[in-house]
């Protein structure tokens, strides 16, 4: 490092550090992500005393986040990359609106330079990610972008898939375990086709095994069995396996642009041949998100061993995130027109001239339906094109009932949930939306025009933990009964009486965390309780039954 970069770096540090604090009352934004990288890009040297910049602390980080970004140009020190990469992502967070933050990005990536994109591993660091085309979390979502960034591979950050920094503070190792699998390309020639498989760069992702079990045995060795299933079932598993391990030379890949995928409770999957530390080699792979692969960079299935997590889903999920968002309905429309539908003596002539992207356009049909993003509406013209498609094809029952139940397997491929509340609300869907589309398509069909899509829920709230599964184990309540002569209360007595699993069961009717919805109904709940009809997995110890009957004589106090 010259001595001019370095005396630039300095006043970086400097500037930062009279930042830090300033932005957010009481916080420190600026300590871990930018000081801290800084500090380490000139050797932990103070920066030399300087008078404090006039201006809104908000417009000095804006001026702090291009001249950083200046410095970068050229210069590819993982700690400045580091330091650029959050800095750019401040001064985008406190744009005051849309127009402002699109200016912003626009200006950086002029200030940076247009270069394809690529990922640096910094040492003991996240993942430096430069220019990115294409992120997107496991909901198919985009994911915002900066032209530098800088991803968590630590998996203790607080504002993933962004780094905050916390690698530093937990003593983050990217070092490969030495008891780790080989990395070894194994080959198994067939009667119609060569599989290769390196276990040493698996992922675990399931993908092959679950879909082609004949073919891939989790439980036999050796691992793969290429004569085990057909041919275009093998091609299908390797263009579909995210790490990389599975391959063949009778299997083309299809060209993808540069992508990165934030996969649920998962790895990255990179897609698009984004080259990694320079090498530009692999089309696809995945690297670890929870930090404790035994293969870093690259996952090794360990997120499902130390029960790696993202956000749960939000309370009253869609339909669209049960179901595992874009990615898993396109998998499930793929799987349908390429496998069921092509051999299918019925519908094949039926689609024989359909477009090259009729499963993803199928896919965001059902994105939007399902309570997503309004793919459809936005990519494909929405309510009139859909109709438009259908118009004037006279579609028979035939058609339409063969449809539905190809369309039910695909999903089992697919590995959609199963769960009867989704497959309740998926089927019927299946079953109004095909009836709709044979009446669109009659000769003579007037449908009104203009209308949104459709938007599809929950079969008479029958939603995802609303039912207590006759699977699921017992679980027990963690209330504390009232003493002799203590006053008893809903929320410190009553309220715990209902498990989250109660409180969802009943949320169709009323909730029965809430004091006003419990006095209401007090004496039709006490009711059920004597006659052991609820909760509906075991009646309720006989001392709980009295405690909310004394909370009802008391007058139901709160």
């Amino acid at each position: 490092m010259t001595t001019a970069i370095q005396n630039e770096l300095r006043t970086l540090l400097a500037r930062a550090r009279q930042l830090d604090g300033e932005l957010v009352e009481g916080a420190t934004p600026l300590a871990d992500s930018v000081i801290r990288p800084l500090a380490a890009a000139v050797g932990e040297i103070d920066s030399a005393a300087s008078e404090p910049e006039p201006g809104e602390p908000q417009s000095r980080l804006w001026e702090l986040a291009k001249d950083a970004t200046r410095l970068r140009v050229g210069n590819d020190q993982p700690e400045l990359l580091e330091a650029v990469a959050a800095l750019q992502h401040l001064a985008c967070v406190f744009a005051s609106d849309e127009e402002v933050l699109t200016a912003r990005i626009a200006e950086l990536t002029e200030i940076q330079g247009v270069s394809p994109t690529h990922i640096d591993v910094s040492p003991d660091g996240p993942y430096l990610v430069t220019n990115p085309e294409q992120l997107t979390n496991w909901l198919g979502e985009p994911v915002r972008t900066f032209p530098q960034m800088a991803l968590c591979r630590c998996g203790a950050s607080e504002m993933k898939p962004l780094c905050d920094g916390s690698h530093a503070r937990i003593g983050f190792s990217g070092a490969k375990d030495p008891e780790r699998v080989p990395d070894r390309l194994d080959t198994y020639p067939g009667v119609g086709m060569t599989i290769t498989d390196n276990r040493g760069i698996c992922a675990h992702s399931g993908f092959c095994t679950d879909r082609v079990p004949t073919a891939f045995r989790a439980t036999e060795e050796p691992f793969v069995a290429p004569s085990g299933a057909r041919a275009d079932e093998l091609t299908a598993a390797v263009r579909a396996c995210p790490s990389g391990a599975l391959g063949s030379p009778q299997v083309v890949l299809p060209h993808r642009d540069p992508a990165i995928e934030v996969s649920k409770d998962g790895p990255y999957r990179i897609t698009g041949g984004v080259p990694l530390d320079g090498d530009d080699a692999r089309e696809h792979y995945s690297l670890c998100r929870c930090g404790q692969s035994r293969n870093k960079p690259f996952c090794s299935g360990m997120h499902y061993y130390v029960e790696f997590r993202d956000p749960p889903l939000s309370e009253e999920p869609s339909l669209y995130e049960w179901a595992g968002g874009l990615p898993a309905l396109t998998r499930m429309t793929k799987i349908f027109y390429g496998k069921y539908v092509a051999q299918d003596d019925l519908l094949a002539p039926l689609f024989a001239r359909m477009s090259p992207d009729h499963p993803e356009r199928v896919a965001a049909w059902m994105t939007e339906t399902f309570g997503g993003p309004q793919l459809y509406t936005e990519q494909y013209g929405g309510y009139d094109h859909m109709v438009a498609e259908h118009a004037g094809k006279a579609l028979t029952e035939q058609w339409r009932a063969r449809w539905a139940q190809l369309i039910s397997r695909a999903a089992d491929d697919a590995g959609l949930p199963r769960d009867p509340e989704f497959r309740a609300a998926f089927a019927a869907y299946v079953e109004w939306g095909s009836r709709i589309a044979v009446e669109n398509s009659q000769p003579g069909a007037n449908p009104p025009p203009h209308m949104p899509v459709p938007r599809w829920w929950w079969v008479c709230n029958a939603t995802p933990g609303s039912r207590i599964s006759a699977l699921a184990p017992k679980a027990e309540q963690s209330a504390v009964l009232p003493s002799a002569g203590e006053p008893i209360g809903f929320a410190e007595h009553i309220k715990p009486l209902f498990r989250e699993m109660d409180r969802k069961s009943m949320s169709w009717v009323f909730d029965l965390w809430s004091h006003d919805d419990v006095t209401q109904h007090a004496d039709g709940i006490l009711a059920r309780l004597r006659q052991g009809s609820m909760p509906c997995d075991g009646a309720w110890p006989a001392e709980h039954v009295d405690a909310f009957e004394a909370w009802i004589k008391d007058g139901c106090p709160a």
